[in-house]
């Protein structure tokens, strides 16, 4: 299998398990803030988000490739703006609980609370933060690897941006010998010299010399 279609199935999944460990933290924070804070953090509403959106998509998009060709999910240019989308949504949730963590716990907080929901909150912060960088990162470098193939391939004269990762279209292809079909339509035949054959003279029977006649 090629570099491109193993990259995307990596990316794909790993971001798939980033999303439910990030979806199940940012749940169990925003039920601690509404039962002691009346009320619940906008990070983690993104980070929810970002989250069901990726498990929703990300694996469809893995089932629909493997079982039907040519879908519109496989295209490339779907599949460009769509994790292009889903980074944006990650970077923006990561950045909204960096800054409110700084807000809530301070810089360089250690989360080394006597109380116990407070310091899982501070620890829940952190891990929200951290698996969303990642979520950014992983499909930020695919979305840009894809985009760098995709334009490799078009210069080269393939239709990348309607076909899918799975075809192939997208790999470097090597260079190839042309081979020149032989005419065999209207085009004359190339003519074909051979060296000049030796005729053999040929004897009619007749003798070139005169008989000679006795006088008397």
């Amino acid at each position: 299998m090629a570099f491109l279609p193993i990259l995307r199935l990596i990316v794909l999944i790993a971001t798939t398990v980033f999303a439910v460990i990030v979806l199940g933290i940012s749940a169990h924070l925003t039920s601690l803030s509404e039962e002691f804070l009346g009320g619940y953090f906008v990070f983690a509403a993104m980070a929810i988000a970002a989250a069901a959106l990726t498990m929703i998509t990300l694996p469809a998009m893995i089932g629909i490739d493997f079982i039907r060709r040519g879908a519109f999910t496989s295209m490339v240019l779907v599949e460009l703006v769509w994790v292009f989308v889903l980074w944006v949504l990650w970077i923006s949730a990561a950045g909204l609980t960096a800054q409110e963590q700084q807000s809530v716990f301070g810089e360089g907080n250690s989360c080394n609370y006597v109380n116990t929901d407070l310091a899982t909150a501070c620890h829940e912060f952190s891990a929200i933060e951290a698996f969303s960088f990642l979520a950014w990162i992983v499909l930020m470098g695919y979305n840009i690897t894809l985009l760098v193939y995709a334009i490799i391939g078009a210069n080269r004269g393939n239709k990348t941006w309607t076909s899918s990762v799975a075809d192939g279209l997208l790999t470097p292809r090597g260079d190839t010998v042309p081979v020149t079909p032989m005419s065999t339509g209207g085009g004359a035949a190339p003519s074909m010299q051979y060296p000049p054959q030796q005729q053999q003279p040929q004897w009619t029977g007749q003798s070139n010399h005169t008989p000679m006649t006795a006088q008397v």
